[in-house]
């Protein structure tokens, strides 16, 4: 096959050929913004799912329909070490700017512009790392107490004020929501409160990991009421058939019915690895149609692009105890384990690796589906991990008996 016109798209956040099985909560968003722009009232969506599920895409996908609907739209990726101060306000401004283009909305949308300058400007002391041009002086009094609860609701009620005005809505998009910090959290579901509570066409549309609802619940109490959390997840086996077999179609390339079980099931239908497979078995094939057989071949070559980028970055994230943990949990199997269960394999109490499991919750690498359990949030990563640390090495030495010490001190 000629690897220039290879159609599939393995990458972090790259769009594939074809977006399956997604049209569904696509419809869910538009319907939300769509009646928000028309003064109807609409809940907030934050899509959770495991790593590999194709939030980042789809969250992308949707913000181009907001867009396409004359909808303003500000998109922003929550990493875990800055401020949702710091990355909201730069999209924020940019926003607003547009915003104060419309020319119903424009005296508004420049009060709002005014709002995230005494914003900018009272949170400064405590987010050093806010960093925003000011294209107005600051209002006295408009967001600038210096509480970012208090703040941000001033703020986001400015800015849904002109966003009515101009007969729009203003959706905030923003990926990897599990990074930011509770308290931030808090004062970011307060003002979509505040705005929902107001009638003010602003919504957010987020993204994380599975911990993220109950890392809003912590936060607010209302949370739950207040957004809707679908969850994405794997393909079903028809969705992930047409994930594959169209793109190849599209280039006048047949798949056998073999070669699409055979890639369905390496893949267990998660949308990043079925690219990974699809590009890979088009790189292996010679000629139409793509054959089980080669897929066999593609398998090998996908399994180490894996585990040297998708896992790899990862793993090399982690401390000698965090990747000890991890693989107990790998022996295990594809999980979710007790706790319990995890300590009796490192001879550990539970208590003294509660530590080491917080860690790796915040660093993202594993959940907690519920109280005591402990999952993996990258699918199919207890199978890298028998692969990078294979044996038994890493398993705790036994410590000698009472009675073999004590004969061993009697021959001595």
């Amino acid at each position: 096959m000629d690897p220039v016109r290879n159609p599939y798209a393995p990458g972090a956040g790259s769009p594939p050929p074809e977006l399956a099985g997604r049209d569904e909560l696509r419809q869910q968003v538009r319907i939300a913004l769509q009646r928000l722009k028309i003064g109807r009232a609409a809940k907030s969506v934050l899509l959770v799912g495991l790593r590999g599920v194709g939030k980042t895409v789809l969250l992308d996908r949707m913000r181009d329909d907001a867009e396409a609907s004359s909808i303003h739209t500000l998109w922003v990726e929550a990493p875990e070490d800055r401020s949702l101060p710091a990355i909201l306000a730069p999209q924020l401004r940019t926003a607003l700017l547009r915003l104060s283009r419309n020319e119903q909305a424009k005296n508004l949308a420049r009060r709002a512009l005014s709002g995230l300058a005494g914003f900018a400007k009272a949170l400064k002391v405590k987010y050093q790392d806010i960093e925003v041009g000011l294209d107005f002086e600051p209002e006295p009094g408009l967001a600038d107490n210096g509480d970012l609860e208090q703040d941000l609701q001033a703020l986001f009620e400015a800015a849904g004020q002109a966003a009515r005005k101009g007969e729009t809505a203003l959706a905030l998009f923003v990926d990897e929501l599990q990074y930011v910090k509770e308290e931030e959290l808090a004062a970011l579901i307060t003002a979509m409160h505040r705005t929902a509570q107001r009638r003010l066409p602003v919504a957010l549309v987020g993204a994380g990991l599975p911990q993220l609802r109950g890392r809003m619940g912590n936060a607010k109490s209302y949370a739950e009421r207040l957004f809707d959390f679908p969850e994405i997840g794997q393909l079903t086996d028809g969705e992930a058939r047409i994930a594959i077999a169209k793109p190849a179609q599209d280039e006048g390339v047949d798949i056998s019915d073999d070669a699409l079980s055979r890639i369905v099931s390496e893949t267990r239908g998660y949308p990043y690895f079925l690219q990974e497979w699809g590009k890979h078995t088009w790189d292996a094939a010679d000629d139409s149609p793509i054959s089980a057989d080669d897929v066999d071949a593609a398998s090998i070559v996908a399994i180490a692009a894996l585990d040297e980028s998708f896992f790899r970055v990862r793993f090399d994230r982690l401390t000698p105890r965090e990747k000890e943990y991890l693989r107990a949990m790998a022996e295990l199997g594809a999980g979710p384990h007790r706790s319990g269960e995890i300590a009796k394999l490192l001879g550990r109490e539970v208590t003294s690796l509660a530590p080491i499991r917080s860690q790796l919750i915040a660093k993202g690498m594993v959940w907690s589906p519920s109280h005591g359990d402990t999952a993996f949030t990258v699918p199919l990563f207890d199978e890298f991990m028998r692969r990078i640390i294979p044996g038994d090495d890493w398993k705790p030495k036994a410590a000698p008996s009472r009675a073999s010490s004590s004969r061993s001190s009697m021959t001595t």
